[in-house]
């Protein structure tokens, strides 16, 4: 089910492997979250995963914060 690409090559070196095992840690929990939001449409709601929050580290990287808002079905 996955529809998703990898982003193209940057100018920016190779990532250290930290970064790398937190990318994995991403990914992996993303594709647990994309299944449990097949599941739950499948049971009937729906799910809309909306931006709260955008987490800023002291070096200029950030990352978006989600919350889900449900609606029953109908």
């Amino acid at each position: 089910m996955s529809g998703f690409k990898d982003a193209p090559p940057d100018d920016r070196s190779e990532m250290t492997p930290e970064q790398e095992s937190a990318i994995r840690i991403v990914a992996n929990n993303l594709h647990r979250l994309n299944d449990a939001v097949v599941k739950a449409v499948e049971a009937g709601v729906t799910v809309e995963l909306m931006r709260t929050a955008r987490y800023h580290n002291e070096a200029g990287n950030w990352g978006d914060q989600l919350t889900p808002v449900i609606r029953p079905g109908k």
